[in-house]
């Protein structure tokens, strides 16, 4: 938009250019044309104008030309002709013309007038007497007739209301008077927006700016406009605004078509808009797809999360992406977005997806493929173990029943008729195991219960079902390859009381159950299970280790 600044011009001066404007100038009252003998005031105003300066002003009339200077901005004229002025550091400013008029009877109007202006429109006349009516005529028409005012207003003047008025007057003595033909032009409020574009032709994905321009009259540089801007059949692109100027940050091939604007005062009085600009956006076709595989390398390791990055060199707009192996008909994934990489997780990768892997691009010129990526996926040995140790953990309530059962069958197995009296000496209940509580093998820890004293109660080896608790984590046994995920001590009640469990890993009657009992297998050197030796793994819940129960003896003499 151009508005004040579009009333300057450049001058060249000593230095560099400077802005300079036109002066403007202005009457009081602002009728013409007047009766002769009345006074006219005519200001001048200039851009850098300051009250003592001097002002410079041209009369041209039918008999003569002439020119003066005022000490302010101030002109009283009486005579009819044309009028301009020069203001410090401003131009000469436009002819206004200025009538005088001889006659009795005469329609005054407005010496300029703009769209939106309040137009007034007068009948005078000279002498005492009244005028009964008035009757206004507009290119010939009557437009109004009133017997109450001589005076005609149109509220918001528009460029339609120009052309030829007339006023007719009759008075108390049934005189009818004539005034002048006046011609009175509207005038454009501001010019007729226009948009303009940083380019017509602008690539996908670019930063464009719109602008509605106009212009401004010099007599009206402080009109407040404001602005909105739209596309095609009326698609809004932004709110009204005081700004001319729309910026988008990124324009895409959906977005081309017809582009306008609106322009109008604060109080829309005045409203204007431009015509349509065609705006083609390009798109810029996809090439040099590429595949890259994350982690970096050709190989994976199995049960790791592979990321396919697909990519394009070049390629602007709505980019499908999609991902493929050579061996699959359909494509594993499909992505369409406004971007030139894109990704697609294959979480926990098996041996059985290796292969060669590819992906291709497409925004609507035609699709492109990568070359072909090959995919190694090595499988290790420790993620066999951890699907046994799942699969044995699986068993805990078995775990449990397996452990009650055979502690009901070595109570069975005591013989009957051993008297309360009688002392039974048993063998030790535990064998010699190897002890390991994660910190690597503590060595053979032998565990046997001392003989009883010759007061003491007998008590058998195999005790009654009690609480089991928890000593030992995975306990390797030095023979056979076992391993022992959980190692509870069972230790009998006293006699006369409940059954109590017991922590302490030296009570002399015990017996010690290991809740999950499995095969260690052995790795080859490659540090490989042979699927044999997987078979053969198994698990057990709830055994003894060793449950002996003794015969029973005579007390010793």
């Amino acid at each position: 938009m151009i508005l004040w600044a579009s009333l300057l011009v450049l001058a060249p001066v000593s230095g560099p250019l400077v802005p300079i404007s036109k002066s403007v100038i202005s009457l009081q009252p602002p009728w013409t044309p007047v009766f002769r003998g009345e006074i006219v005031n005519l200001t001048c105003n200039g851009f850098r104008l300051y009250a003592p300066e001097k002002v410079e002003w041209y009369h041209v009339s039918s008999r003569r030309r002439n020119s003066s200077e005022t000490m302010g901005n101030i002109l009283e004229v009486r005579d009819s002709g044309e009028y301009r002025c020069r203001a410090p550091g401003s131009f000469l400013s436009n002819p206004v013309q200025l009538i005088f008029h001889p006659g009795y009877f005469i329609l005054q109007a407005p010496y300029s007038v703009f769209e939106g202006d309040e137009l007034v429109l007068r009948c005078q006349k000279r002498g005492k007497e009244k005028m009964t009516a008035v009757r206004y005529i507009w290119n010939g028409k009557v437009i109004s007739n009133s017997s109450k005012s001589t005076d005609i207003l149109i509220p918001q003047a528009s460029l339609n209301n120009s052309g030829c008025y007339q006023c007719i007057g009759s008075l108390e003595n049934a005189y009818v008077l004539k005034s002048n033909l006046r011609y009175i032009q509207i005038q454009e409020l501001f010019s007729r927006p226009k948009v303009k574009i940083t380019d017509s032709q602008p690539t996908e994905g670019n930063s464009v700016n719109l602008s509605c321009e106009t212009q401004l009259p010099l007599e009206r540089p402080d009109t407040r406009l404001h602005f909105v801007f739209f596309r095609d059949n009326g698609v809004l692109l932004s709110n009204w605004s005081r700004s001319p100027e729309l910026q988008i940050a990124a324009i895409w091939k959906e977005d081309s078509g017809s582009y306008w604007c609106r322009a109008e005062t604060v109080t829309s009085s005045v409203h204007k808009h431009s015509l349509p600009l065609e705006i083609h956006v390009q798109r810029i076709p996809v090439s040099g797809v590429l595949l890259e595989i994350q982690p970096q390398g050709d190989l994976v390791v199995e049960g790791e999360t592979l990321v396919l990055v697909c990519s394009v060199a070049e390629g602007t707009g709505n980019i499908t992406f999609s991902w493929h192996r050579e061996d699959m008909e359909e494509s594993l994934g499909k992505k369409s977005q406004r971007s030139q990489r894109a990704e697609l997780e294959i979480p926990d990768i098996r041996e059985s997806q290796a292969g060669s892997y590819y992906c291709a691009a497409d925004n609507s010129y035609g699709l492109i493929q990568s070359e072909a990526v090959n995919v190694t996926v090595r499988s290790v040995p420790g993620n066999r173990g951890g699907l046994v140790a799942a699969r044995a953990t699986g068993g805990t309530l078995s775990t449990l029943l397996l452990a009650v059962a055979l502690l009901f069958y070595c109570w069975h197995r005591r013989k009957p008729g051993t008297s309360s009296g009688q002392s039974l000496n048993p063998p030790p209940c535990a064998p010699t195991v190897l002890l390991s509580t994660g910190d690597g093998f503590l060595g053979d820890t032998t565990r046997s219960p001392a003989s009883p004293g010759p007061r003491e109660h007998p008590h058998p080896v195999c005790p009654a079902p009690v609480g089991l608790q928890l000593l030992y984590d995975n306990v390797h046994l030095k023979e056979r390859n076992l391993v022992y995920s959980e190692i509870q001590i069972v230790q009998p009640g006293e006699e006369g009381a409940a059954s109590t469990s017991r922590t302490s890993v030296e009570n002399e009657h015990a017996s010690t159950v290991y809740s999950v009992v499995k095969t260690q297998l052995w790795d080859d050197s490659a540090g490989n299970v042979s699927s044999e030796d997987e078979d053969a793994m198994e698990g057990y819940a709830g055994v003894p280790l060793m449950c002996l129960v003794p015969d029973p003896k005579p007390p010793a003499q």
